[in-house]
């Protein structure tokens, strides 16, 4: 075919195709087994280059006849010199790795154009989390002061007047519940005890007496008892044969009254015995109750002058440390409405914090919550407790309402703590701890429920779930997942949410 029956737009494929073809008899010349890939590879180049010009297949062809026309006019290819075939070869090599690349290049895009229009529309990187256990919690700060707790500091004192004989206790020692610390004088109260004493002696021999001479007297009324019942007995046999006898007109009306008659006096005579025993029982109950009464009133007034003696000796109600010393040795103390005081007692292993909560934050405190707190002597050592009481009765100072917080130690503190230091308190707002949690963000309200996303069969699906607590960046599920599962911290686009 003539040249100018080609279109001018296609003189660059022209020239393309002679080069491919040069090259195509200098491969065949050197690696035959390579000719039909490298004319395959160039014609497709040239097919590539040529897309404005229809099908791929029928540019192919127009470029090969071309080619061929160009060859019959060229003639016979000229022979390379073996001077210039290394070089040749280099450059053919050169030329097919950078072919290879640009196929690769052009392949992964195509795959990734076509991975591309599979996936749905606005679908981006899938970012997941799982779902995890966590511990929740949140907390209140407060100021407060170390006090002993109720019943820790006690005011020992005299419950009876007299003057203080010996005094066993100076500021700082360290005393042991029960043991002494001061005596009063003891001889009156000691005379007293004595007289109780020989009073419940002799109650206790009346009530001996008692028992032992009353049973006799009921036994004495029991026999008088048996021995009219047994006359009345004979007294009925004799009437009723009297009474046989006078039916039969065997016998006189004489006989059968006194018959009759000494039947009633035996009646008579048995009601008297039993109550006479009746007597002697209820006796013998009321003089031993009086005896064991008045064995009792004195057994009572003993104890009572035992414990007044008692008083004399006054010894510690707890143990701890002597706080102060109010009383001297040879000093004459008067017991009245209010008792006075010898010393003070502070148990320091039963102390309790008392922090003052603002009011804002009083309504998220409640009893049994988790405390941690230090204090100025010790600011690196954190000292735990909890919640046990709350003053309903606010604390008004300078225009600030707090609301007074006790704060029971869980601990030992191992001495460290005194009454009235300062404490800074934080309190642990019910936490919650190995609770399944997920991202916050991953949650999500469709439809007035609380759903997330999550792959089912390789798709995302919605999951709807029942949430609790919130701590920054993630949320408590009570329902509706299990530890490990996978969520999507974004929904699909398009979702309705």
């Amino acid at each position: 075919m003539p040249e100018s029956t080609f279109p001018r737009r296609n003189a660059r494929g022209y020239a393309q195709v002679g080069r491919a073809d040069s090259a195509a008899r200098a491969v065949e010349r050197d690696e035959p087994e390579q000719t039909s890939r490298v004319m395959s590879e160039n014609r497709g180049r040239v097919g590539t280059e040529e897309g404005d010009t229809g099908d791929i297949r029928s540019r192919v062809g127009e470029s090969t006849s071309g080619a061929r026309a160009a060859e019959r006019r060229r003639g016979p290819a000229r022979s390379i010199p073996p001077a210039r075939a290394p070089r040749k070869r280099q450059r053919k090599r050169r030329r097919r790795r950078i072919g290879f690349l640009i196929l690769a290049v052009l392949a992964v895009g195509v795959g990734w154009w076509l991975y591309a229009r599979s996936r749905p529309p606005g679908e981006g990187p899938i970012t997941t989390a799982t779902v995890q256990r966590q511990d929740f919690s949140s907390t209140v700060l407060a100021t407060g002061a170390v006090r002993p707790q109720v019943g820790a500091e006690v005011r020992v004192g005299a419950r009876i007047s007299g003057r203080v004989a010996n005094l066993r206790a100076n500021i700082g020692d360290r005393v042991e519940q029960g043991q002494v610390i001061a005596e009063l004088e003891q001889e009156d109260l000691e005379t007293l005890v004595a007289q109780r004493e020989a009073e419940l002696e002799m109650a206790q021999a009346k009530l001996g007496a008692a028992e032992n001479l009353w049973p006799k007297e009921i036994d004495q009324a029991q026999l008088d008892r048996d021995r009219w019942q047994a006359s009345l007995d004979y007294a009925e046999q004799e009437f009723s044969r009297e009474q046989t006898l006078q039916t039969s007109h065997a016998s006189s009306q004489q006989a059968y009254e006194q018959a009759q008659e000494r039947l009633a006096i035996a009646r008579a005579q048995m009601a008297s015995a039993e109550k006479a025993l009746e007597l002697a029982a209820a006796r013998y109950e009321e003089e031993l109750r009086q005896a064991a009464a008045e064995v009792r009133r004195t057994e009572s007034a003993l104890a009572n002058a035992r414990v007044q003696l008692s008083y004399a000796t006054i010894k510690a109600p707890i143990d701890g440390v002597i706080a102060s010393v109010s009383t001297q040795a040879g000093e004459t103390v008067a017991a009245g409405l209010n008792a006075p005081t010898f010393v003070t007692i502070i148990d320091l292993d039963r102390l309790q914090v008392h922090a003052f909560v603002d009011e804002v934050d009083i309504g998220r405190i409640q009893l049994g919550q988790e405390v941690r707190f230090t204090v100025d002597t010790f600011p690196d050592r954190e000292f735990s407790g909890q919640v046990a009481a709350i003053h309903p009765k606010a604390v008004i100072q300078d225009n600030v309402v707090n609301y007074d917080v006790v704060v029971q130690l869980v601990e030992d503190h191992q001495g460290e703590l005194r009454p009235e230091m300062t404490a800074s308190v934080t309190v642990l707002l019910e936490a919650r701890t190995d609770v399944l949690a997920v991202p916050a963000r991953a949650v999500r309200r469709q439809r007035g429920r609380n759903v997330v996303w999550v792959q089912q069969n390789g798709e995302p699906a919605p999951q709807e779930i029942v949430t609790g607590w919130s701590d920054g960046p993630w949320i408590e599920v009570l329902r509706g997942l299990d530890e490990g599962q996978t969520v999507l911290l974004e929904p699909p686009m398009g979702t309705e949410s």
